[in-house]
């Protein structure tokens, strides 16, 4: 994946936008002005970090080598992924789906209705 990749990943979701609240070498994607994804797009390797679910988040480390524990974040609820080529770029599309799905999830519902968001097992209308 390459950085453009990710960004057009990241800004493909609904009401995503890129913002740099640290500097201006690190993206940080959000939804409603609630973080679920960090890039420093120029990095060497590439590296996102996502959110993830707390149950989740050690079964993707031990299955590849190249997901960690959040850098400098929350390392129950947030992973760390180089992109390498080692981790499927299906995978970390779907990741960055799932941290915005959890990010949204904890939304206002009528944010999440705003959004037009349906959770997981819900139907929509």
């Amino acid at each position: 994946m390459t950085p453009q990749e990710l960004q057009a990943a990241c800004l493909a979701l609904p009401k995503a936008r890129e913002d740099f609240p640290f500097d201006e070498a690190n993206s940080v994607f959000k939804v409603e002005g609630k973080m679920f994804a960090l890039s420093r797009l120029d990095g060497r390797p590439l590296q996102v970090s996502l959110k993830c679910d707390p149950e989740l988040a050690p079964q993707l480390r031990a299955s590849y080598p190249a997901i960690t524990g959040g850098y400098h974040l929350n390392k129950r609820h947030w992973n760390t992924v180089v992109l390498d080529g080692s981790v499927p770029d299906a995978l970390v599309r779907q990741m960055i789906e799932d941290s915005y799905d959890l990010v949204v999830a904890g939304l206002p519902r009528r944010v999440r209705e705003k959004l037009k968001w349906v959770a997981l097992g819900e139907e929509r209308a």
